[in-house]
Parts: C-alpha cells; sequence; structure tokens
C-alpha cells in the first residue's frame, strides 16, 4: 500500500469503525510486517485526543510456545492480556502474518489446549463488547505470504484488500453507511422468520432461529465486513453440509468438510485432509460440536476465496456456519473454546427456505417475497 492508503485506511479505522473519542485507551496489536499502518494509526489515535497503547509481537513466539511450553505454560492466562480485556476502550487489530503456516506441524492437541486456556478471556471479551463497554475492529494488512494465500501478485492483493473494504470510493464511509442500510433490510426480514433450511450440493441443512437477533455487520467490527448473522437455537441444527472451501483454522486447513447434526450435535465429521484435526478441534469441549453462528455473506466486493476468514466469511453469495462459542449480542448461550467459522458457496445450485418458503436462490435474496424488498 501507498503511504496514502495507510492514512486513508488509519481514517477509517479510527474515525468510523471504531468511534474513537478523546480520553479512550485504544490498543494497536499487530506485528512488525505492519509498522507502516500501525506509525499512521497511532498518529491518527492521538489526533483524536485518545491513548494508543502498542500491543506488537513478534513472528514465531506464538509457535514456540506452542512447539516447547510445558502443560502450565500452555495454559497460562497473560496478566497483560486480561488487564487488557477489562481496562481498554478500543481495540484494534491488524492482521500481517509473514508465515500463513507456521503452525502447520502443531500437534492439535496442544492447540486445543491452548485455545482451551484463552477461553475466560475471550468470553469475557466477548461480554464487554456485547455491552458496548468495549470498541473493537480486525482489519488485515497485506504481506507477501496472504498474497500467496490468496493465489495473488502482491500487487493485486493489495487492490484486493483496498477495493475489499470499499477504501478506494471517493467516500468510503458513505458507501459503507449505504451499504449498512440494505444489510439492516436483509436482517430485518430474517428476524420474522423461525426455521431456515438451506439446500445445495451434500447440504440439506434445517436450524430453527426463532427467538434469536440477526446481527448486521457493516464496517464496524471488520473491515472490510458485509455480513448478517445469528445464533441457531443450540439443539435445534439437523441434517448435513458440506462445505466448499477449505477449512482453515490457526494456520491448519481442512479439505471437503462434511458435517451431518442430530439435536444440534455434530455426530459426524469427515473430511479429505486434515480429518485428525478436525476432529481433535470438535472435541475440544463440549460446545464444540455445537452451532454458534450462522450467517449470509454479502460483500460483492469480496468475489474469490483467499484463505483468510476474515474476507472469505464476507463473500457475496455464500452462507457460514461457526462451530462453537456464540457472539452474546445473538442471544446464543453455546460456549466454547471454540469458534470456527466455515464456508458454503450457494452461488450455484441451491436454495434457501424460511417458514417453508423460498427465499435465497443461487446466492440472491428473492426481492419481493412477501413484500419485502432491497
Amino acid at each position: 500500500m501507498s503511504d496514502s492508503r495507510h492514512e486513508r485506511l488509519a481514517d477509517v479505522l479510527v474515525d468510523f469503525c471504531a468511534g474513537v473519542r478523546e480520553g479512550d485507551l485504544v490498543t494497536l496489536e499487530s506485528t512488525t510486517l505492519a509498522a507502516p499502518i500501525l506509525r499512521a494509526l497511532y498518529r491518527r489515535v492521538l489526533a483524536a485526543g485518545a491513548h494508543p497503547l502498542p500491543r506488537i509481537s513478534l513472528e514465531g513466539m506464538s509457535e514456540s510456545l506452542l512447539k516447547y511450553g510445558n502443560e502450565e505454560q500452555l495454559s497460562w492466562e497473560n496478566p497483560v492480556r486480561a488487564d487488557d480485556v477489562e481496562t481498554v476502550d478500543v481495540r484494534i487489530v491488524l492482521e500481517a502474518a509473514g508465515n500463513t503456516k507456521r503452525l502447520s506441524n502443531i500437534d492439535p492437541a496442544r492447540l486445543a489446549r491452548q485455545q482451551r486456556s484463552a477461553e475466560r478471556l475471550r468470553n469475557r471479551y466477548l461480554e464487554r463488547a456485547a455491552a458496548g463497554e468495549l470498541r473493537w475492529v480486525l482489519t488485515a494488512y497485506p504481506t507477501e505470504a496472504a498474497a500467496q494465500d490468496a493465489s495473488m501478485s502482491f500487487a493485486e492483493y493489495e487492490d484486493f484488500v483496498f477495493g475489499s473494504a470499499f477504501l478506494d470510493d471517493p467516500d468510503p464511509v458513505a458507501r459503507w453507511r449505504e451499504f449498512g442500510e440494505r444489510i439492516d433490510r436483509i436482517a430485518g426480514f430474517l428476524a420474522s422468520k423461525r426455521q431456515l433450511r438451506v439446500v445445495s450440493d451434500g447440504t440439506d441443512l434445517r436450524l430453527n432461529v426463532e427467538g434469536r437477533a440477526w446481527i448486521s455487520a457493516k464496517g464496524r467490527e471488520n473491515l472490510p465486513d458485509g455480513e448478517v448473522f445469528t445464533a441457531p437455537l443450540e439443539t435445534s441444527v439437523d441434517g448435513e453440509i458440506r462445505f466448499t472451501y477449505p477449512a482453515v483454522f490457526n494456520a491448519r486447513q481442512v479439505d471437503d468438510v462434511r458435517l451431518r447434526f442430530e439435536a444440534g450435535e455434530v455426530v459426524e465429521a469427515t473430511a479429505t485432509r486434515g480429518e485428525e484435526f478436525l476432529r481433535e478441534m470438535i472435541g475440544m469441549d463440549e460446545g464444540a460440536r455445537r452451532v454458534g453462528e450462522f450467517a449470509f455473506g454479502l460483500n460483492e466486493a469480496v468475489p474469490v476465496f483467499t484463505r483468510n476468514i476474515l474476507f472469505d466469511e464476507k463473500i457475496g453469495g455464500t452462507v457460514h456456519l461457526a462451530l462453537g462459542t456464540a457472539y452474546p449480542e445473538s442471544g446464543g448461550l453455546n460456549r466454547s473454546a471454540l469458534h470456527w467459522d466455515l464456508i458454503c458457496d450457494l452461488r450455484s445450485g441451491s436454495e434457501v427456505y424460511a417458514d417453508g418458503e423460498l427465499v435465497y436462490r443461487d446466492g440472491h435474496f428473492l426481492y419481493g417475497t412477501n413484500g419485502w424488498s432491497d
């Protein structure tokens, strides 16, 4: 990215996404690879009258802990992280990995143990966010490793990241607000529905969403953004689903994931690659076998799979579900050390029914259903 892009991204993150105010304590979290945008963010937070608190990590540290740490070290709760979760007003996180495959050979059982150790802080973080006490935003800084994962040149990937967040628009904030209004209309339409059924190749899945809130993700907590999500009733998910794209979690890739649910719980899980890792993750705890989130991806500026869930779950014309913990604001009760998003492409040969009525086909809502229009 050019310097002007850094400044523009910093402005949108601080002013629009996080709404940084005078006196706020703001953590800036990333790796050293994101130094150019971190400098711009630091200046912009200062200009807002807030207090920037950099949290910069070095590549390889988490890998070392997972490889060489003993059980006590893997389960240790960092008191600095705990203090941040309880006291900061805003958290701005930039993904910037130099090696996206760094955890590929880590024992899945050790990964699961570390995930469990972070559960208390993760749940507390979600509670503060749901209560409006903590504002946060996650974005990505382009790196060569991320570009390679996306099968793009570095220049192409920079343009993709920039464009997917509407930052090449003359007024990106106005574009996000306009897009947010469309997402709100979709959320309002879905809020009146009790049951959904998703049908596509290898998929026939039913879930009950009655009484749960549909949340519009419209550029506040992710950049890019563009989804509407909820939490299905914990015992309601039934049927089977085949995920179109590889499922990536903690730098591990699992291909051709197929899940079968009964009474809300995964009773069968298969994959053509990485099945052992899949089974280890969903066996992490009792909540890992249940669905904490179901969502429609709506961002047409994200048309391709990149192996980065920040972008991939927003692909226009997809749905995704997350195994594990639910976001409290959606009304979901499931809790787990896991939250793993898996994506199903519905842009061809698919249908979604709401309360028995066809409302979505081949990646698009059927506008005009019951008088509703976009």
